[in-house]
């Protein structure tokens, strides 16, 4: 249903014009055969069309009453939320297959360094992964898509700006914040190194609030 939706093709018009507009930019200005200077743009973009993308998920059933029908189907709660996700997921290796293109452009005026290449991509798709989650879960709150819209944006900005708040906010004693923003998780990946704690953390990070999904999903059926 996400192609039968406008949404998905606004979402990645956006996408690829605004990443298509950074990516001339960093190349003419720096001349650089590098992709890593890239995901900090791409990262950015996902704030904003990743509430685009998720926020009908469940908000859309609520709205048309068809999530009765869902709730009171053979498939349970778990099933039903991982299905949902499951969409969301492969549309957002879509967006990560697409950006390809710029180290293809790139490989034509040098070589890159492959290692680092592949790992900032996982990085980018574990990281747009956990914000789907994060959308998910927001579709559940409302059956109002906007109201939705806005509170996964609200906490993905929240959850982006954690490494900024542990640094300004709290100087001392604020590293343990820094740990769990979705952001600084990357680093590690775009320099070339494969850290297991980085993958945990993400694969954590989805597995609870699809978890919270569930629950809050649960808690209407009751209603």
């Amino acid at each position: 249903m996400y192609f039968f939706s406008p949404t998905v093709y606004v979402a990645f018009a956006f996408y690829f014009l605004i990443s298509g507009y950074f990516f001339s930019m960093d190349f003419l200005g720096n001349q650089v055969v590098d992709v890593r200077p890239l995901f900090g743009n791409f990262m950015v973009i996902y704030l904003f069309i990743i509430p685009l993308l998720t926020m009908r998920l469940v908000s859309e059933e609520l709205r048309q009453g068809t999530d009765e029908l869902l709730l009171t189907s053979p498939a349970s709660l778990g099933e039903i939320i991982f299905g949902k996700y499951l969409a969301a997921i492969i549309v957002q290796f879509l967006l990560v297959a697409g950006a390809l293109v710029y180290p293809l452009i790139l490989s034509s005026f040098g070589k890159l360094d492959l290692p680092v290449m592949w790992l900032s991509f996982l990085s980018l798709f574990l990281l747009g992964a956990a914000m789907m989650a994060v959308g998910l879960f927001a579709s559940t709150l409302s059956n109002h898509q906007m109201v939705c819209g806005v509170a996964a944006f609200a906490m993905l900005l929240i959850l982006w700006m954690l490494e900024w708040l542990s640094g300004s906010l709290l100087p001392s004693g604020g590293e343990w914040l820094q740990l769990f923003s979705i952001g600084s998780r990357t680093v590690n990946l775009q320099m070339g190194l494969l850290n297991g704690s980085d993958i945990i953390f993400y694969l954590s990070f989805i597995l609870v609030f699809i978890v919270l999904s569930i629950q809050t999903l649960e808690r209407k059926r009751w209603k």
